[in-house]
């Protein structure tokens, strides 16, 4: 089986953040970075499936220089090689480009199953595996708990609303996007991280991709960024037990909007 997983490197949770000058986004210049939580996930489930049934695994980033430690880190893991696809072009797409870049590196590949994660931990778009999928022409599916490979076919378990969960069959080759929690991802162990540094990476530009300026254009962007302000405002109420309960009754419905 040969598997392809999508990875994105993200600001780390811990990071102090603080926006631009344009206030479109946040200052990375000075950010450290680290995997996307939900595609950490995606990469576990994806070695599990080649261990299982034999084959590779395939990353596959969309990223500046500073990905390819996301890229060793996946390697290290297990992964066989990698995909880095790595253009100044790439630097303000949103998921709909995204989508169709990496559609075009991975369908050369012609895989068997592509994982990502559930959304990134950034922009939490949600839409980046779903795109690919309709790019690619496959099926999908999404927020998936557990994969079970039935020869030709797969049977997910797909995470719903108010806790319940539901079945689903899909033929090969799927897209399938990973929540996070279905699986205890694994560390990278000395060994795989030596023998990281042989396992090939293969860099892929806009041209080298035959991206044009249509797949290239934004259809969203971000108009402003901003911090919530923060206002605390206290009221006295006055009247007799009842009034103030009433009055206090009102202003929780009406304008807390809490019951």
């Amino acid at each position: 089986m040969k598997i392809v997983v999508c990875i994105k490197q993200v600001p780390a949770r811990d990071s102090a953040l603080k926006l631009n000058p344009a206030s479109t986004w946040v200052n990375e210049s000075d950010l450290s970075f680290e995997v996307n939580e939900p595609d950490i996930f995606a990469l576990e489930e994806g070695l599990r499936l080649k261990e299982k049934h034999g084959g590779e695994v395939i990353v596959a980033s969309l990223g500046p220089a500073r990905a390819q430690q996301a890229i060793k880190e996946a390697l290290a893991k297990g992964a066989d090689r990698a995909l880095h696809l790595d253009d100044p072009a790439f630097a303000t797409l949103d998921a709909y480009g995204i989508g169709r870049a990496l559609s075009k590196a991975i369908e050369k590949e012609k895989p068997d199953l592509i994982l990502t994660g559930l959304q990134s931990d950034d922009f939490g778009a949600a839409q980046t595996g779903v795109v690919m999928a309709e790019f690619l022409g496959l099926p999908h599916s999404t927020i998936i708990m557990e994969i079970q490979a039935e020869g030709s076919a797969l049977r997910v378990k797909r995470e719903l609303e108010g806790g319940w969960f539901q079945w689903i069959t899909l033929p090969l080759p799927a897209v399938l996007t990973i929540q996070s929690g279905i699986n205890k991802p694994r560390y990278a162990t000395l060994k795989g991280i030596m023998s990281a540094k042989s396992k090939p990476v293969k860099k892929l530009t806009a041209a080298e991709l035959g991206l044009t300026a249509d797949d290239l254009a934004l259809r969203q962007r971000i108009v402003k960024v901003y911090t919530p302000v923060k206002a605390a405002q206290t009221e006295f109420l006055q009247g007799s037990a009842k009034e103030m309960a009433a009055r206090l009754a009102d202003k929780l419905k009406n304008e807390a909007r809490v019951i």
